[in-house]
Formats: C-alpha cells, sequence, structure tokens
C-alpha cells in the first residue's frame, strides 16, 4: 500500500509515518496540496492520503475531482481540533485520526483501505489446487482472469502471482474498477493530457502507466462500463493506451491481471443491452477511421443484433459491423447490410437464435439424452452433477436441487453403497 502524508503537524506525523511503515506501507511526504497534486499527476501514485486537518481539505478534495483523480483522503490534527475535524468530513474526508496517533487505529485505517493482508493461509485442498495452478503459470507474461465470490480471496490471489513472477521487484498497482465512478476511472486507468477536459490543468499518468515493469490489478472488471472494456481491450491485447485527450499513443509494459466476483458465462446472455452499446460505438468509429459520414443502425438491425447470436464475442461483433459501415450504401445500416464471418445474414441468424428455436434445438437434445433411462438414473446424475458445480459443498447443493440437505445425505450414502464415487468437499469426481 502507498500512502502520501500531506502537511508537518510539528513532527507528529512523523510517528504516524512510521506506525504505517511498520504495517507495512510505503510513504511519501508532500508539505503542500499543490506538490502532492503534482505528485499524483506525475506518476507516483497512493492508495491513500493522510492529511493535516488545518490544511485545505476541501479544496484539496475540489482539486482531486476536478482532475479525476480518486484517491481517499483521511485527515489528521490534535484532538482540540474538533471544527476543523467536522468541516474535513464535510468536505469528503473518508475518516479523522487525532494526534498524537494510535498505533491499532492507524493500522486499522490502512487496512479498511488497502483491504490487504500479508498473511496467505490455506489448509483446504481446492485452495492447495489453486495455489499450485497460480504457481504454474506465475513465470508467465499471460493476463490472467481470477473469479470468486467476494471475500474468497482473489486479490490475494493476484499479489501471490505477481511475488512469483519476473516482476515481482517492480510495482504491484491495483484499482478496483466497482469502487470508482464510471466518469473518473477512464482517467484513473489511462491518464490525461493538459486541457483534456475543465479542470485538467496539467497532464496526468493513470494506472497503467504507473504500474510500468509490474502487474496492474483490475480488480471487478466486470463491473466496468461496457463503453470503457471496448477501449480497455486495446490496451490488454497491444500494450498501447491513449491518454483522454492525447494524440499520441503511449506503449506499456505490464502484466494485467482481473478479478470478477461475477459467473461471466452467464452473465454474457443477460446483458443484451450491453450489444447495442457496442454496435453503436464500433459503427461510429470506423465510420470516422475510414472517413466517412456518420452511420446508424435501424430499429430493425438493433433488433435483429441483439436477436442474434453473439456468445460473448466482441471481437466477432466489431468486425462484423466494420464490414457493414464499409459495405452499406448509405447512412443508415439496415439488417440486410450486416452479414455475419460464416456468411450468414443477420435476419437469418436472429431467426435461427430465437428462443423458439432454442427451446426447440434443446428439447430435442433432451429427449436425445434422457431416452431409454430410468429417472434413478437422471436423478442420481442430477444430484452428482450439482455437486461437483458446488465443489462437494452439500449445503449449497441441496438449495440449488431444493430439497433438505437430510435428504441429499441419504441419496449419497445410497450412491456410494452401490459404488458411486461421490465427491468429497472440495472435491469434483473428475478430480477423484
Amino acid at each position: 500500500m502507498r500512502l502520501l502524508i500531506i502537511g508537518a503537524l510539528e513532527g507528529q506525523l512523523s510517528t504516524a509515518t512510521k506506525m504505517a511503515m511498520d504495517g507495512g506501507a510505503k510513504v511519501a511526504h508532500a508539505p503542500s496540496i499543490e506538490i502532492a497534486l503534482a505528485s499524483l499527476r506525475s506518476g507516483k501514485g497512493a492508495d491513500l492520503l493522510l492529511v493535516d486537518v488545518m490544511m485545505d481539505i476541501a479544496g484539496l478534495i475540489a482539486g482531486l475531482e476536478a482532475e479525476r483523480i480518486a484517491i481517499p483522503v483521511v485527515a489528521c490534527g490534535v484532538e482540540t481540533n474538533a471544527a476543523a475535524a467536522v468541516n474535513a468530513i464535510r468536505a469528503g474526508a473518508k475518516e479523522y485520526i487525532p494526534l498524537p496517533p494510535d498505533a491499532e487505529l492507524i493500522a486499522a485505517v490502512i487496512a479498511a483501505v488497502a483491504r490487504e493482508s500479508s498473511d496467505f493461509l490455506y489448509r483446504d485442498p481446492a485452495m492447495e489446487r489453486v495455489v499450485r495452478m497460480a504457481e504454474q503459470i506465475a513465470g508467465s507474461e499471460a493476463s490472467i482472469l481470477i473469479t470468486g465470490e467476494s471475500g474468497t480471496g482473489k486479490e490475494v490471489i493476484a499479489k501471490y502471482v505477481h511475488g512469483r513472477s519476473k516482476r515481482a521487484h517492480k510495482p504491484f498497482i491495483s484499482i478496483n474498477c466497482a469502487a470508482i465512478p464510471e466518469a473518473l476511472l477512464e482517467s484513473e486507468l489511462f491518464g490525461h493530457e493538459k486541457g483534456a477536459f475543465t479542470g485538467a490543468i496539467a497532464r496526468r499518468i493513470g494506472k497503467f502507466e504507473e504500474a510500468s515493469g509490474g502487474t496492474l490489478l483490475l480488480d471487478e472488471i466486470s463491473e466496468m462500463d461496457v463503453r470503457l472494456q471496448a477501449k480497455l481491450l486495446r490496451a490488454i491485447q497491444e500494450r498501447i493506451i491513449d491518454r483522454v485527450g492525447g494524440t499520441k499513443p503511449v506503449p506499456v509494459d505490464i502484466r494485467i491481471l482481473a478479478t470478477s466476483n461475477r459467473n461471466l458465462n452467464e452473465a454474457v446472455r443477460e446483458r443484451p443491452g450491453d450489444i447495442i452499446a457496442l454496435s453503436e460505438h464500433f459503427v461510429a468509429k470506423y465510420a470516422k477511421a475510414n472517413g466517412l459520414p456518420p452511420r446508424s443502425l435501424s430499429a430493425e438491425a438493433r433488433q435483429a443484433l441483439v436477436r442474434a447470436p453473439w456468445p460473448g464475442n466482441v471481437r466477432e461483433l466489431e468486425n462484423t459491423l466494420h464490414r457493414a459501415v464499409l459495405l452499406s450504401s448509405g447512412d443508415v445500416i439496415g439488417p440486410d447490410a450486416i452479414v455475419l464471418p460464416d456468411g450468414m445474414g443477420l435476419s437469418e441468424a436472429a431467426q435461427a437464435a430465437s428462443p423458439a428455436a432454442q427451446l426447440a434445438q434443446t428439447a430435442e437434445a433432451m429427449n436425445r439424452a434422457l431416452v431409454g433411462r430410468t429417472v434413478a438414473d437422471v436423478e442420481r446424475d442430477l444430484i452428482l452433477d450439482t455437486l461437483d458445480h458446488t465443489l462437494g459443498n452439500r449445503t449449497h447443493a441441496a438449495n440449488i436441487l431444493g430439497i433438505s440437505i437430510r435428504t441429499l445425505r441419504n441419496k449419497l450414502n445410497q450412491y456410494a453403497d452401490e459404488g458411486v464415487h461421490v465427491p468429497e468437499p472440495g472435491e469434483k469426481r473428475g478430480a477423484a
């Protein structure tokens, strides 16, 4: 964690500095708000600002917001500064720490902001397999997506991978895509040039450049706005970014790790609105790139795009719309002008992917799979497949199946007596 202390408070902050460093934080100082903002713009970065309560905290927070810099601010001061403390909180400071500082309070604030721990303890076989896999891939340069529910240790695994990589001695920069407002996130990631927007008084280096030589963790990447994901795609694939308001691509030497608490395979079909947002972006992008007048999608084309089978493949959607922009004869792109890579027309593909067609295909497949099997066979496979899905968690499996945990255990005991392998907690049948 990187801590930037702003102000002096007659040396009392030096004690807080030592406590923070003892807690594992990397600490830097800035005597004034102006110097602090200049340091943040330059790419030195910080995860938390600890500020003398008697300084212009409202001005500091306004400056951060004007330049789209998202960093939490904690005020600190002597206990007699009650009014100043209230004003600091009202101005937007997250916390107030009285001085002289208390070691446990400093540690608690740092831990709350950083959301991290240096301890990495595990005993469960399922976690052991995850750690072994992390060790296998840590030495590569591959981008990694780490999925799992909130609180399961995704960021801990990301740091574990970084610590065992060739970049371990270089920066590990993390950004929580869900915690930063959409309007600020692009500048946080890519930085901006002077004059890019009102308040951009100087060039600002973003997280991609801060992490140069090291690792960038995009925490909860699935919560990022889809329009920004399109820009992120180029940065991930080509390691080239464009600062907001910039005209010159900037190469970056980083390894990218990302986390998500969603089941992304399921989310692909749950977000049809993304198809239209991406389609409009690609149409505008390629009309401009090819020097053509602005194009738009007809209502029929929009409907067909949503119904067509896009299995999460943004590149396929992008290429399809690039061709449509080039081949359309007018300013409005209709469904007939959009042809999928396999040569199928959009209207035809949308019809084939309609709910009725999908239902018929599913019913036919289910009939083929069930004919000739007993109810007991089907029930056994359903229960064991669900147990696989939950990695052997009996309570979770029972909830999914809609039966009591007692009924589930009785069934599993029956299968075990019949010689069927029943996975233990943390185990899948295929891993036996």
